[in-house]
């Protein structure tokens, strides 16, 4: 299901990227949307609207599929409520030595010593 899903998301996705780079912007985007490339089939107009509620459609199936993908994998990455901060570590233990270790010497001071009185 979360693949069939997937796989929707991801045609919706390309098709809302190619209407959103075809339509006519200020600055005059691909002016794929405009009536001289269009020729006699639709108005300037027309086109706009179309590609404006295509658009639209085409983002709310996106929202729709993004929200329907997250509350279906919402649990399979970890335990409910837990964080991956409270697992414990696995480490495997320091390798024990068969000799015992030495306790350390305390330092002999340096340096001439003080005479005392």
């Amino acid at each position: 299901m979360s693949t069939v899903l997937l796989i929707i998301h991801l045609f919706v996705t390309l098709a809302l990227i190619g209407v959103v780079l075809i339509q006519r912007s200020e600055g005059g985007g691909l002016g794929v949307g405009s009536s001289q490339g269009m020729g006699s089939f639709m108005s300037g107009r027309g086109t706009a609207n179309l590609l404006t509620r295509t658009t639209a459609i085409l983002a709310a199936m996106f929202m729709v599929l993004s929200l329907a993908l997250a509350l279906l994998n919402r649990g399979t990455a970890a335990a409910p409520g837990r964080s991956i901060l409270d697992a414990p570590v696995s480490s495997s233990p320091a390798p024990a030595s068969s000799a015992p270790a030495a306790p350390p010497t305390p330092a002999a001071p340096s340096g001439p010593s003080a005479p005392t009185n």
